[in-house]
């Protein structure tokens, strides 16, 4: 019962100071003065009232100052958008560009790959086609060491076979003059003995070894 009581009274009490100060304000006679260290809030009185400190100063705005406040708010928020829209297109440039990079950077380490395998594949095309070299080489000079193996032992078997059909020869002149010493002077009595010793040297039955052949057959090995 007092607390709706209380709150009667402090209703009346505001209503009488609010026509107070109606009266004041029309009479202007009794309008005291702000304050000048107070901060001041301009207010739109069409609108509500936001009293975040300071000393009201309640005044009606023009249709022109409510225009260009509205145009200003809007500029403002227009503003806003665009840095918004800015912001955004610079982030997805930005992530665009990092992407290409990221994608760059694969592509570089993509090729550096591509190129060391490369590399390492013209290295060992490199190696084995320096060994097949080698070895082509190694099989020409034993096929070359060979023919002049074969061509040395050709040519001692033909030096071997010339000396031997030379002494055959050598022998066969001999026997040839003995023969012909027999015939032309086997009946003089001087030379009758060494006649007849000639004619049982020539009767004596030869064991005459055959000279080689000058040229070994091909694919058959030469005894050593």
């Amino acid at each position: 019962m007092n607390k709706n009581k209380n709150k009667n009274i402090a209703v009346v009490l505001v209503l009488v100071l609010a026509a107070g100060c109606s009266s004041r304000l029309q009479d202007g006679a009794y309008l005291p003065p702000m304050d000048p260290t107070r901060k001041v809030s301009e207010k739109d009185c069409s609108r509500s009232i936001d009293t975040d400190g300071g000393n009201l100063m309640c005044r009606e705005v023009t249709e022109r100052e409510r225009r260009a406040k509205i145009a200003e708010e809007e500029r403002q928020a227009r503003a806003r958008r665009e840095a918004e829209e800015r912001a955004a297109r610079e982030r997805l440039e930005r992530e665009r560009a990092e992407q290409l990079a990221r994608e760059e950077a694969a592509r570089k380490q993509r090729a550096a790959e591509e190129e060391r395998l490369a590399a390492e594949r013209r290295r060992l095309e490199a190696e084995a086609a320096r060994k097949a070299q080698e070895a082509r080489e190694r099989q020409e000079r034993q096929e070359a060491e060979a023919r002049a193996r074969q061509r040395a032992e050709q040519e001692a078997r033909e030096a071997a076979a010339r000396e031997c059909r030379r002494l055959e020869q050598e022998r066969l002149d001999g026997r040839a003059l003995l023969a012909n010493f027999v015939d032309d002077y086997g009946k003089v009595e001087e030379y009758k003995g060494i006649a007849g010793q000639i004619t049982a040297f020539l009767n004596k039955a030869r064991k005459v070894k055959p000279c080689p052949p000058a040229v070994a057959m091909l694919g058959q090995p030469t005894k050593k």
